[in-house]
């Protein structure tokens, strides 16, 4: 078995005051090809957690390989570059400029990634696979609930990450909205992409393999399938 995230007492604690201890002696091991969906209420430490395995804070303790990286001992520029070469990233507000086109929204992926190709056939290839190839010419604001979380993932899988980070992607979209897009994500898991999904919903949890539970930053893994 190949993990692509193997992590151990991870701890992330802000210093305040109040000193807020976010992730405490979290262990972590995600394989590739695997899905896990990560639940607990509302500031257990879900997104926290989230933002230490994407690389986007480092932790003040504990050890943290991503696929064989040390990314505690990288330094913030190594850290920023292993993220864009590994990671994409879905968050429930979208973040897309709404002044631009889904494809141009799409090619924001890859500013900062490598690569062979033209930058627009491969956002336009991304939105193809999350079905809007159609509304690739629309701007951002044009488009539905569901079409701006379509976009955001497209974005997220423009430059071939191996592991997919999604933060509530459903959280802010109505059921049959979040019915497709989840079956987006169960298409990308099915092609062999590896996929950590924060969420509240049982709904979404079900759709995984596994489930951590998050409490007060401390994880509770649980090995069974969800069904």
């Amino acid at each position: 078995m190949t993990l692509i995230v193997d992590a151990h007492d991870l701890a992330l604690t802000y210093p305040g005051p109040p000193i807020v201890n976010a992730v405490v002696n979290a262990h972590v091991t995600v394989a590739d090809g695997e899905y896990v969906a990560v639940t607990g209420r509302s500031g257990a430490g879900k997104s926290s957690l989230l933002s230490v395995l994407g690389g986007l804070e480092r932790p003040t303790g504990g050890q943290y390989l991503l696929q064989g990286i040390d990314m505690i001992a990288c330094s913030e520029g190594d850290r920023a570059s292993v993220r864009g070469e590994l990671i994409g990233f879905v968050f429930q507000s979208f973040l897309l400029d709404d002044r631009l086109s889904a494809t141009q929204n799409v090619a924001r992926g890859l500013l900062y990634r490598g690569g062979r190709g033209d930058p627009t056939e491969r956002s336009r290839a991304a939105l193809d696979r999350v079905g809007l190839l159609h509304r690739s010419e629309a701007d951002a604001g044009e488009l539905s609930g569901g079409e701006r979380q379509r976009v955001a993932i497209a974005r997220a899988l423009v430059h071939q990450p191996k592991l997919l980070l999604a933060d509530e992607p459903t959280g802010s979209l109505d059921s049959a909205t979040s019915a497709l897009v989840l079956d987006i994500l169960d298409d990308l898991h099915a092609a062999g992409l590896t996929i950590v999904c924060v969420t509240h919903s049982d709904e979404v949890a079900r759709r995984a393999q596994r489930r951590l539970v998050v409490s007060d930053g401390r994880v509770e893994p649980s090995p069974s399938h969800l069904t």
